[in-house]
């Protein structure tokens, strides 16, 4: 029976440690104190990250946001950035109804925090840590990259990550947002929470990648197309945006190649 609960107690543990050939992962690493879990079980379940990692030094570290609108989704170390000799930190973050805005943003800032503070404890350098995510996830990229106030609470400055490369995310206001405060999703807003009102000369590389215009959710394309142009417009030189024709919203496959590249193309300068 001892023998039993301990095996139960395994299986059941927070933190789960696997090897891969020259790769560990582990998984569910909370990226808040103890203290703040402790007194929101919420926060608590939802606020942990897996950690993807190469056996050697000096790595570069890709934080993935997951998608889902802000009211669903689950981290992920998505396939195609697997044994490319990088980290990758899959992050869950609290969504709605739990919570509204702005949580989602201060659990991504939070998430990216504990990247830059622990990465080096695993080999990392935490010069070379770049942001990307599907939908949701690209907005959280987005705004927590180009609002400095977010990673200014944990005594970070937004301009130490290395790249951003959100895919298909919102830079307007998230529709999710928006809904809390009874807007339909058809309405345009850009407030404090868009990242198009945001744009600066000085933020890190920018790489927009979309699906195809005639294919995406309601004017995305257009949404990165006007970030990329007010970013060039206020003096930022390394904003792109990729349209990948013939793909729709879930334009994932096609990206992680660019994603790559982009980060190796950093990594090289």
């Amino acid at each position: 029976m001892k023998n039993l609960l301990f095996v139960l107690f395994l299986l059941c543990s927070l933190t789960v440690s696997a090897q891969s050939g020259e790769y560990t992962t582990l998984l569910n690493l909370h990226y808040y104190s103890d203290s703040v879990n402790q007194s929101d079980a919420y926060i608590d379940e939802r606020c942990v990250l897996d950690l993807y990692y190469p056996d050697t030094k000096g790595y570069a570290t890709v934080v993935w946001f997951h998608g889902g609108g802000l009211t669903g989704g689950n981290k992920e170390i998505p396939n195609a950035l697997r044994e490319q000799g990088i980290a990758v930190a899959g992050v869950n973050y609290r969504l709605n109804p739990r919570v509204t805005a702005p949580k989602y943003i201060e659990d991504a800032a939070a998430a990216v925090a504990w990247v830059f503070n622990n990465i080096a404890n695993y080999g990392g350098d935490s010069t070379l840590i770049f942001l990307s995510g599907h939908s949701a996830g690209g907005y959280l990229v987005s705004m927590v990259g180009l609002d400095k106030r977010w990673l200014s609470v944990h005594d970070i400055d937004a301009n130490r990550i290395a790249g951003l490369i959100p895919f298909s995310g919102h830079t307007i206001t998230h529709f999710t947002i928006r809904q809390e405060r009874g807007i339909p999703g058809t309405q345009p807003v850009v407030d404090e929470y868009a990242p198009l009102y945001h744009v600066r000369p000085d933020a890190p590389p920018l790489l927009l990648i979309t699906g195809d215009r005639e294919l995406e959710l309601l004017g995305r394309y257009e949404e990165n197309a006007y970030l990329m142009r007010m970013m060039k417009v206020v003096g930022h030189h390394e904003t792109r945006l990729y349209e990948l024709d013939g793909y729709d919203h879930g334009m994932t496959e096609p990206a992680f190649p660019l994603l790559l590249k982009e980060v190796r193309r950093i990594i090289k300068q």
